[in-house]
């Protein structure tokens, strides 16, 4: 198998995921550069995925480890082979899938950092005068009041249709991994600066429909960019510029940062892991059980506050 013909058959089994299991574009472009980096791999060994047996996988696996690869990166580049192999020989192109029985890493799961309510509070006020023009303080109130009223994704929140937020709705209806929806509930500040971005955000496409004729965007928060939209690496440095504002130390504050707040604050305050489940658009509940200390801890301490030993004098 020659470079190309590589490529063609990663580009197939790519097409293959998206068409029969929905694979969202982000997994597709990165199990694209996990098998791209395997097959540059074996090619400088004189190898080919074609023709890789375990032992060279085994080894390819040891290198990534050598070079100081994380855990969960190396554990989701030896899922995307096992899956390419899987279709290998599916397709007929292998007899046999040389990933099969190779054990991975094992993945640490541990609670992302997250942030505390006031400085969330914080980040949300910083929003509010972040910017020279008003249609920025407008449009970052918008995004951080709804990425903290939601907990979405920042792919999901980036490209969230305008639809989707006309008439004032109580809940959000959002299409995420897989383009499986589920719905959220909008807090009332973000229902706010929905409506107060949206406004000018309508104001500005009518006036420059009527200067040049440009069509209006369908995205919420609409970009000259090639995706439309505002994208994921502009969010992430004005999430970095609010957390300055806020005195608060930029290596802490990220969007999935406030994703993570969202589902601490929810579970401090009462809720039950399934609902975080649904809300989050996790698939498997195992996914949401790194918030369990959280709730381990509000149990301890409703123990200690109110059972009738727990005060008692030893």
């Amino acid at each position: 198998m020659t470079g190309g013909e590589a490529a063609r058959r990663i580009s197939t089994f790519l097409e293959a995921q998206a068409a029969e299991q929905g694979a969202a574009r982000n997994t597709q472009l990165a199990y694209g550069r996990d098998l791209s980096d395997a097959a540059d791999w074996l090619a400088r060994r004189g190898s080919t995925l074609a023709a890789a047996d375990r032992a060279m996988l085994e080894a390819y696996l040891a290198h990534l480890d050598a070079e100081g690869l994380a855990p969960a990166t190396r554990a989701r580049r030896l899922s995307a082979l096992k899956q390419f192999f899987r279709f290998a020989v599916d397709e007929g192109w292998r007899s046999d899938n040389p990933a099969l029985q190779i054990k991975g890493p094992g993945r640490r799961r541990s609670l992302p950092g997250t942030l505390g309510m006031e400085e969330v509070d914080a980040l949300l006020a910083a929003a509010e005068t972040h910017g020279r023009a008003l249609a920025d303080r407008l449009r970052t109130t918008c995004l951080m009041q709804v990425l903290y009223a939601t907990g979405l994704r920042v792919s999901e929140l980036v490209a969230l249709p305008a639809a989707a937020v006309r008439g004032d709705p109580q809940l959000l209806l959002v299409r995420g991994k897989g383009g499986k929806e589920r719905m959220v509930p909008l807090s009332p500040p973000a229902r706010t600066a929905i409506i107060a971005w949206l406004a000018h955000r309508d104001a500005e496409e009518a006036r420059q429909k009527a200067e040049t004729g440009a069509r209006p965007s369908p995205f919420l928060f609409p970009s000259r960019g090639k995706a439309g939209h505002l994208t994921r690496i502009r969010f992430f440095t004005l999430i970095k510029e609010l957390a300055l504002a806020a005195n608060l130390d930029p290596a802490r504050v990220t969007p999935h940062t406030l994703r993570h707040a969202f589902a601490t604050h929810l579970l401090q305050n009462g809720a039950d892991l399934r609902a975080i489940q649904a809300l989050l658009g996790h698939a498997d509940i195992a996914t949401t059980e790194i918030y369990t200390h959280i709730l381990d801890e509000r149990l301890k301490r409703l123990v200690l506050e109110n059972h009738p030993l727990a005060n008692r004098q030893g």
